[in-house]
């Protein structure tokens, strides 16, 4: 296996276990109506990135990838935004994970983002 390759394969790794980790934290949230949204929310976005990344990684041209890669960012920068909201509004006693969650999904989105200035700059 090359290193792009294992690369690849490290990032849908890391971005299937943000998905799982924000299904748990969800799973731990304060109960209330707020809490059904955003967990709704969260785990939308997380899953959306990892799942929208495997399909960049299909894509039959650069375009499909562009654009796959395109949704990536949006979706994790929305997990960010969420983390952010989960943080304000109190609703998780954990306050180690969620600051663990929040450097992990800021990390996917700037490594996302700077695989669609590579993509776009082609």
């Amino acid at each position: 296996m090359t290193e792009k390759e294992e690369f690849i394969e490290k990032l849908k790794k890391r971005t299937k276990k943000l998905a799982i980790d924000v299904i748990e934290l969800c799973n731990t949230l304060k109960p209330g109506p707020a809490a059904n949204v955003i967990s709704y929310q969260i785990i939308k976005s997380s899953s959306s990135t990892g799942a929208n990344y495997r399909a960049a990684c299909r894509a039959r041209s650069k375009a499909e990838f562009f654009s796959k890669i395109c949704i990536v960012v949006e979706e994790s920068d929305e997990t960010v935004y969420w983390l952010e909201i989960i943080n304000d509004a109190m609703l998780s006693k954990d306050k180690e994970e969620l600051q663990r969650l929040f450097k992990e999904a800021e990390e996917i989105t700037k490594i996302m983002s700077k695989a669609r200035g590579s993509a776009y700059g082609k």
